[in-house]
């Protein structure tokens, strides 16, 4: 199948990587959209994790208050250089994980974030689910019960609110693609009337 100029401009529409990447892509993909995208996605993880020992040393503050005044958040996302900070849509994927802690109010930024002690608290919690089942699935049921749990408590293992297909995580990854630098989520702080 012919790529066509206008295949290439929707997928990087869509993605905002490169042209050359998403070319690269659905040459890949024989020209099926869904398939390439999954693709980029799948390189942008890989380029996340090449990514993840260098320094960063810029970033952005971002803040998001809810339309009832009740939650307000502040998120600061961190890049490599200011280049990618001072870049509109670096900013709106600040804004756009402010909003996702505003609407689930996550507790930790990464499961590494949680304490020992309280990974363990977790584990007990769910032992009793696992309990008079087959012997050989207990570490399974055990290990999706707590993945499942942990979705609601760590920001990046959450779905992304304004598209559920995508983790937060996923999110990052893309930034990290389509900017050529690491990106991570700082710190960030949710305050709520109630």
């Amino acid at each position: 199948m012919a790529i066509t100029t206008e295949d290439v401009k929707k997928l990087r529409d869509q993605t905002g990587v490169s042209i050359m990447q998403c070319k690269q892509a659905l040459e890949e993909a024989s020209g099926d959209m869904e398939q390439a995208l999954m693709l980029l996605r799948k390189k942008g993880s890989a380029i996340a994790a090449k990514k993840s020992d260098r320094e960063l040393g810029a970033g952005v503050a971002a803040t998001y208050l809810h339309g009832n005044k009740e939650i307000a958040v502040s998120v600061i996302l961190q890049c490599e250089t200011d280049f990618v900070s001072k870049n509109e849509d670096f900013s709106a994927l600040a804004y756009d994980i402010a909003m996702q802690i505003a609407a689930t109010n996550p507790l930790y930024t990464k499961r590494e974030d949680l304490p020992e002690d309280e990974m363990e608290k977790i584990k007990a919690m769910f032992a009793d689910d696992v309990a008079g089942k087959p012997e050989n699935l207990h570490e399974q049921i055990l290990s999706g019960k707590i993945d499942s749990y942990l979705k609601g408590v760590v920001l990046l293992e959450q779905d992304f609110i304004k598209d559920t297909d995508r983790t937060v995580k996923d999110l990052i990854s893309d930034a990290t693609q389509k900017f050529g630098e690491r990106i991570e989520i700082g710190q960030f702080s949710r305050l709520s009337v109630k």
